[in-house]
């Protein structure tokens, strides 16, 4: 053991040993592992070992595919056998919505690249696993690269080819304490020694909770126990000349695969346990936990029903082990805001399935400063402080358990660990018809219905279709009312804030009294943010958002915070509504004494205004592209003024509307979101954000990339506007978009025009098939139809409702 290395990661499961293969096969070799028992000794050595390509999250899905594709190369470099069984796998449905729902998936994966599946029938599922009973199946679908590995193989496998490019692997070595040197850098004390490095990795899995403590981190975590069982030798599985495929049974809860001459199957219950939500004892290790056979009771008789040569067969062994979940199930990956050198890459529940990718990301993240593919999902930054309270965790991890073989529908809201962040016109809003969504803790409103409406959970068009469309012409004939308490914003102050702000965002800083559409870019030239950027004119200055981004955001403000400059986030103590539609002015000038003519606030334009009792600052800018203002207040003000714009606007028959509504007015005017068209993996001249950036400026981050993709060849994909005839659905995102039965791109979001009456999509396209007219067609919901490109801003193209 050496007194310094580069990288020290903590924890020698399947994680650990994957950051540390990557961090080596990147070419920093001066890293270590740190095990405080032998490799493996955690959830590694009793996990199944199953890998699939499939997750419902398209970016999981690529990093598992790269994981799936690795194996095979570590076993060859590393000369240790992983014992990989390749036996193709089977998702199965035994219900109409399941059934949909993997129609539609089939086309999603083809969009993001997987080609290697298939869809199939009851029959041919009989004939590849011939013990399953297709009673009341409908179909599956079949993906060529899935099976299972030796988990303990696989850990050594990492290790030693990591070893051979000249990592460390230092077993019987618990790390004790970690602390933070002034140059930056970190002393880990273990109990045999000290050891300073410039990274510390926390892939501590079951202890991740306890190596985060260590610097001040209370994570988002939490251990389940969960089962599988081995059974004795079945004679029909003997008979088989090839080996039996990996099998989910969706509505069963459960997977299998062929174990020997048996079976194992896991369940996934829907009454799970935690356990240990502190984080495993220190001495806990090589060890299963008991059996609880009557809490897997109802599972295990579907299961029974699927397999009946479960009814004539012994079981030779339960395991029972816990694995560490987040509250999204997604892993915990990337550096720590305010931790310089600290890293994360724990909380990855299935490790031989994601962990080549976990790896690769943090590898690449720490050395290359950015990962290849869009990781937001794993990131740490998705999650706030508000995450760290132990009933949320224990809400939100167990309900995610629980569904883990559960239909979800993109409609629905699920209940864990809400609500929890309200405005003060939460409750108002509630009694007004409110049906709520949530957004990094918040209650954001979707629509408003009538007493005791019940929205539909489905893949297409729901009973919430008409009450949306109503909002949509409120707005576009009238005027409507919307909390925007879900728009993130940060204060920008200091002596150098103007230069600061000119460096960090691509576009041309606004003169006081003014707002701008500001892009950020990473210094490779790919997004990092669509966002406004207002000029109050009295050297303050405003930077809008996503309230979701609020942690991602600031933790990139801080990496690129220089010396008289301060950011604050004061997105929960300034809130607001905003007025939208033709009607919008009428109301403003019935509530303040102040000229807000067109001529004394301009489109972009903002300004303090008195707005009943409410002293605001007001910014005329426009989501749906009609006439708009954001009135922006205190927190404790929203109530007074939501009540004062009501009131005033009351003969103007102003309602509320929501983000349902917002999201398709937006598609009217082919204004892309963050998310959908823009992520960062997209850049500038992909998604037409080119046009906001001012190429004249001498310098501002990612510059000298924008300025090589706009004099270099034609991007692989362009943003487009389609209209397609949809009939009972919409796209959104991830379809894939065919051209004469090629595959050109995929959606990024859709919905439906309810002004122009059609349905539209945003789509990244070929640039052969970016032209206007071009004909398509997309997979909705599994069924093809027809598309085509159309100008963009279909409603309104020449933007002059919003400049009225």
């Amino acid at each position: 053991m050496n007194s310094h290395y580069r990288v020290v990661v903590i924890g020698g499961g399947v994680v650990g040993a994957s950051v540390l293969y990557h961090l080596s096969k990147f070419g920093w070799s001066d890293v270590a592992l740190i095990e405080r028992s032998v490799l493996t000794a955690g959830s590694s050595w009793h996990a199944a070992g199953g890998f699939h390509a499939l997750n419902a999250n398209p970016n999981m899905a690529i990093l598992q595919a790269y994981t799936i594709d690795l194996l095979k190369e570590v076993e060859a470099e590393s000369g240790q056998s992983i014992g990989m069984h390749m036996t193709g796998g089977i998702h199965v449905a035994s219900a109409p919505e399941r059934w949909e729902w993997l129609q539609s998936s089939y086309r999603r994966f083809q969009a993001i690249g997987i080609e290697d599946v298939r869809l199939v029938t009851p029959d041919e599922i009989k004939a590849l696993c011939p013990i399953i009973s297709a009673e009341g199946v409908l179909g599956g679908m079949w993906a060529d690269r899935e099976g299972y590995v030796d988990t303990t193989g696989t850990v050594w496998a990492y290790a030693g080819a990591a070893r051979k490019r000249g990592a460390t692997v230092i077993e019987h070595n618990r790390v004790l304490e970690l602390k933070p040197r002034p140059d930056r850098t970190w002393d880990v004390i273990t109990e045999k020694g000290t050891i300073n490095a410039e990274h510390v990795v926390n892939s501590g899995g079951l202890w991740a909770k306890q190596v985060g403590r260590m610097v001040g981190l209370d994570l988002p975590l939490s251990p389940l126990e969960h089962h599988y069982l081995l059974t004795e030798t079945i004679p029909e599985v003997a008979a088989l000349k090839t080996e039996m495929p990996m099998v989910v049974d969706l509505e069963g809860y459960t997977y299998m695969r062929q174990d020997q001459k048996g079976m194992l199957v896991g369940i996934y219950e829907t009454h799970p346990q935690h356990w240990s939500m502190d984080g495993a004892p220190w001495d806990y290790g090589v060890e299963l936990l008991q059996e609880n056979i009557d809490r897997i009771s109802r599972e295990l008789e579907l299961v029974f029903h699927r397999y009946p040569v479960l009814q004539r067969t012994g079981i030779r062994k339960w395991v029972n082990g816990a694995f560490t979940f987040s509250p999204d199930g997604n892993p915990l990956v990337g550096p720590v805001a305010g931790k310089p050198g600290y890293w994360l890459a724990c909380g990855v529940m299935a490790g031989f399935l994601q962990g080549g990718g976990v790896g690769k990301a943090l590898a690449e993240w720490m050395i290359r400063g950015e990962t290849a593919e869009d990781v937001y999902g794993l990131d740490i930054a998705r999650y706030g402080a508000y995450t760290s309270n132990r009933e949320y965790i224990k809400q939100t991890t167990g309900e995610f358990y629980a569904r883990r073989f559960v239909m979800t529908y993109p409609n629905e809201q699920l209940p864990a660990g809400r609500p929890l962040k309200t405005t003060p016109t939460y409750d108002a809003m509630t009694a007004a018809g409110c049906q709520w969504g949530n957004s990094w803790g918040l209650e954001v409103p979707l629509y408003f219905g009538p007493p005791g409406f019940k929205e539909r959970s489905t893949l297409k068009r729901s009973n919430a279709f008409h009450i949306v469309g109503a909002e949509c012409r409120l707005v576009r004939e009238g005027v409507g009312l919307l909390d925007i308490a879900s728009f993130s914003r940060y204060e920008v102050t200091g002596p150098n804030a103007e230069s600061w702000l000119n460096w960090l965002m691509a576009s041309r800083m606004p003169k006081p009294g003014r707002a701008k559409l500001a892009p950020m870019l990473s210094e490779t030239g790919k997004l990092k943010g669509d966002l406004t950027v207002i000029n109050w004119g009295d050297g303050t200055y405003w930077i809008e958002g996503s309230y979701y981004l609020r942690g991602w955001h600031m933790r990139w403000f801080g990496d690129h915070a220089r010396e008289g400059v301060s950011i604050r986030d004061i997105s929960d103590d300034v809130i607001g509504f905003s007025l939208s539609g033709p009607k919008s002015r009428a109301l403003l000038e019935r509530v303040t004494h102040q000229d807000v003519s067109n001529a004394a606030l301009p489109f972009m334009g903002a300004t303090i205004l008195n707005v009943g009792l409410v002293r605001a600052k007001v910014t005329r800018v426009s989501v749906t592209g009609e006439l708009g203002y954001e009135i922006n207040c205190r927190a404790l003000e929203a109530g007074t003024l939501r009540r004062t714009l009501l009131a005033a606007g009351a003969e103007s028959g102003v309602k509320e509307y929501g983000y349902n509504a917002l999201l398709a007015l937006r598609l009217e005017k082919s204004f892309g979101i963050w998310s959908a068209e823009f992520t960062q993996a997209y850049t500038p001249r992909m998604t037409g954000m080119d046009r906001w950036i001012a190429w004249d400026k001498d310098d501002f981050v990612g510059r000298k990339a924008a300025l090589a993709e706009r004099e270099g060849p034609m991007p692989s994909h362009l943003l487009v506007t389609l209209e397609v005839d949809a009939i009972d659905a919409d796209c959104s995102g991830y379809e894939p978009v065919w051209r004469e039965g090629r595959k050109v791109g995929f959606v990024t979001s859709g919905g439906f025009g309810h002004t122009l009456g059609k349905s539209l999509a945003m789509a990244l396209v070929a640039p052969g098939a970016a032209p206007v007219g071009t004909e398509l067609t997309v997979h909705v919901v599994g069924a093809e139809r027809k598309a085509r490109v159309i100008p963009p801003s279909p409603y309104d193209p020449a933007g002059k409702a919003m400049r009225a």
